[in-house]
């Protein structure tokens, strides 16, 4: 008598558009796919059909939520923030389920954070939606210079650009900006976010604003788009962005916001004072980046901004120090728990372990936000944050 055949033998019908959207949409490609799945040409070609385990599995590895494998044709999903990033971006119209994911995520850790703030009566945060695209730019800089406390000599002053780039965190932190910071989904090692996709996010909210930024990027480069998403913040509008320094976007909103933030890090009138015309290009912008504590390119931006370069001449050297700095290897490694911190950032992390420690939010909530489950790592996450001895 032959093995009893249960449901991890039972055979499904999936058609095989879904299959073959399931595997586009993850970016992994056929031969991947099939050192797990052997059969998935033939799934794919109709001539076989899965079984519900191996199903279930699939789903797991593309990245799909498993109850669109069994849909009738594939869905149109659609990024659930407005998207501004530019038309040139090959991944328009076609969000990876990574970028996905991670505004999933961060939709949940706000919703989470907004009802936190309204149990504790905190009121609405009067910098988000104070400013207006018709406003000037330099006013609305200084304002948000002003309020996160961002001294550029201050900053000057700072060893590293990853000191700088975290003490700026820090200063929209306790601001109540929730900022999150991460080059993976959660903490899976295996699913990358790529800047190429985009380079950050804003999540406007009058009580919970949240800023995500991809941590891929460089720290230079992170600088910028905090800047840049900081301004959207101040709009009070919710936006995806691949902020560019040198560009200027065709959308509105998006030009603006690019400017904002190249006053906010690098003031015209401080810029004039400090910029020296008759110096060599190369090392003047090396040495303003280490003044200003921003990327080469940011700086390449304002030299034309003080008429030291043409709009030629900037697309000409901007695109060769771009090369030059994807080409420059990246560190990895660092402590965990300030890693995690950085994540899901200081304030939403110090306000969810709080909560889950005093019995207001279910472990099993806590860790699906955090995105581990381990009790230990929890705690000595608490430890870190000062919440927990």
């Amino acid at each position: 008598m032959g093995p009893k055949r249960g449901v991890a033998m039972l055979r499904v019908d999936v058609k095989p558009d879904l299959l073959r959207w399931a595997r586009e949409r993850c970016g992994r490609g056929m031969d991947a796919l099939k050192r797990r799945f052997p059969s998935l040409e033939a799934w794919e070609r109709g001539e076989a059909r899965p079984t519900l385990k191996q199903i279930e599995r699939f789903a797991k590895a593309t990245y799909a939520p498993v109850g669109f494998l069994f849909l009738m044709e594939p869905p149109e999903e659609a990024i659930p923030i407005p998207d501004f990033r530019a038309g040139t971006n090959r991944y328009a119209g076609h969000p990876s389920p990574n970028l996905l994911d991670t505004i999933y995520v961060c939709q949940q850790r706000q919703e989470w954070y907004r009802d936190y703030a309204l149990s504790l009566g905190q009121e609405a945060l009067d910098f988000v939606g104070s400013a207006q695209t018709q406003g000037a730019v330099e006013a609305t800089a200084s304002a948000i210079r002003r309020r996160l406390g961002f001294d550029v000599q201050q900053r000057a002053e700072m060893r590293t650009w990853e000191d700088a780039l975290r003490h700026f965190v820090e200063q929209a932190d306790a601001l109540g900006i929730l900022v999150m910071r991460n080059s993976i989904v959660l903490n899976n090692n295996h699913r990358h976010l790529d800047p190429a996709e985009f380079r950050g996010f804003a999540m406007a909210d009058p009580l919970a604003p949240l800023v995500f930024l991809n941590a891929a990027d460089t720290k230079a480069a992170q600088m910028f788009t905090l800047a840049h998403e900081l301004a959207h913040i101040w709009l009070g509008q919710s936006a995806l962005s691949d902020a560019q320094a040198s560009s200027e976007p065709d959308h509105q909103i998006e030009r603006w916001c690019n400017r904002v933030a190249a006053e906010l890090l690098v003031p015209l009138d401080v810029l004039r004072r400090e910029y020296r015309n008759s110096a060599e290009l190369q090392p003047e912008m090396a040495r303003l980046a280490r003044r200003f504590k921003v990327s080469t390119l940011v700086i390449l931006r304002r030299i034309r901004d003080v008429g030291g370069l043409t709009d030629r001449e900037l697309r000409e050297v901007y695109d060769a120090e771009l090369e030059r700095l994807c080409a420059i290897p990246r560190r990895g490694g660092g402590d965990f728990y300030l890693t995690q911190r950085a994540r899901v950032g200081t304030r939403f992390a110090r306000a969810l372990v709080t909560s889950t420690l005093e019995g207001r939010t279910l472990y099993r909530d806590a860790f699906r936000m955090l995105g581990f489950s381990k009790d230990s790592v929890f705690r000595e996450l608490g430890r870190e944050l000062g919440v927990w001895r």
